[in-house]
């Protein structure tokens, strides 16, 4: 007994790695996460976007072609990076979320930097880490994480326990987002499932307390969450302050032009390590360098 109080306010974010709108909503769920940091519960859910039971595209190549320029189309708005060129449209979810949910055993900053890793298989490699050999290649090297742990933790039938309870959660979405409307190029109105039912759009986070929820759906600007978690909460959120960008860079070890703009006013950190890609660059810190894959082919990139 520690003796202090469960946070009261609730943040869950229903997401998937490779999803698009998820990896452009990095950089405010990066700010909104600094500016509740320690004083709310959060929990991400892994909705599955790619099932097992997707029909296989009778052209891949064609599929290929129109998903890359999906995403490209997607990043005129998010500002999020893409991959110049991608190998093909992700063939499933599922190994993705298994290592994504395996490492949230091994703490929070481990858990954070995985995922990026795995959204950045998509975003800035062109690989999507869609079968568990390539997701858990794409996590080599990032620091603090067992990866022999992580493995075993990804295979093990708790972890697919945990991630088929997400992905049945998302899919009970609130009634809110059945109808969700606004100006954003995604507002994030629930999706219709093949048995006639509906699961959250990517990304929706809704903010929980015992006075309700506010639930944002879609691609959202910074305010609109600012504006859920003060309805149910006053006050608790602080302000974002600009950090320093070698501090910004050592905390997140990537970092997108958008990232560099929200959270340190736009100032490069003289040290990083730049990745060309077809929307700007992605900074590295030269230790996430030295075993990204996008920099170290995955066979040469230690453990």
């Amino acid at each position: 007994m520690t003796g202090v109080p469960e946070p009261a306010l609730e943040v869950v974010e229903y997401t998937d790695p490779l999803c698009p709108w998820a990896w452009g909503s990095e950089p405010v769920f990066r700010a909104l996460a600094a500016a509740l940091a320690g004083r709310v519960r959060r929990r991400r859910v892994y909705a599955v976007l790619f099932d097992h039971d997707d029909d296989p595209p009778p052209d891949p190549a064609a599929e290929t072609a129109w998903y890359a320029r999906h995403v490209a189309e997607i990043s005129t708005h998010t500002r999020a990076p893409h991959a110049v060129t991608l190998s093909r449209v992700a063939a499933s979810s599922w190994p993705a979320s298994l290592v994504a949910k395996a490492a949230e055993l091994q703490g929070a900053e481990v858990a954070e930097r995985v995922l990026r890793r795995l959204r950045e298989s998509v975003f800035l490699c062109g690989e999507p880490a869609d079968t568990a050999d390539l997701a858990l290649s794409a996590v080599r090297g990032v620091p603090g994480l067992d990866p022999v742990r992580l493995s075993a933790d990804a295979a093990s039938p708790g972890t697919l326990a945990a991630v088929r309870a997400d992905r049945a959660e998302a899919r009970r979405p609130v009634p809110d987002v059945l109808s969700a409307h606004g100006g954003s190029p995604h507002p994030g109105r629930a999706k219709e499932t093949d048995d006639g039912g509906h699961r959250y759009a990517l990304p929706t986070l809704l903010v929980r307390s015992p006075a309700g929820h506010r639930a944002v759906p879609g691609w959202r600007p910074y305010e609109a969450y600012a504006s859920a978690v003060e309805a149910l909460s006053p006050g608790l959120l602080r302000p974002v302050e600009p950090l320093a960008p070698a501090l910004a860079l050592e905390r997140h070890r990537s970092l997108t032009e958008a990232e560099l703009r929200l959270l340190t006013g736009g100032e490069r950190p003289a040290d990083a390590v730049r990745v060309d890609t077809g929307n700007g660059p992605v900074w590295l810190h030269p230790e996430e360098a030295a075993t990204h894959p996008a920099v170290v082919p995955p066979a040469v990139a230690g453990p």
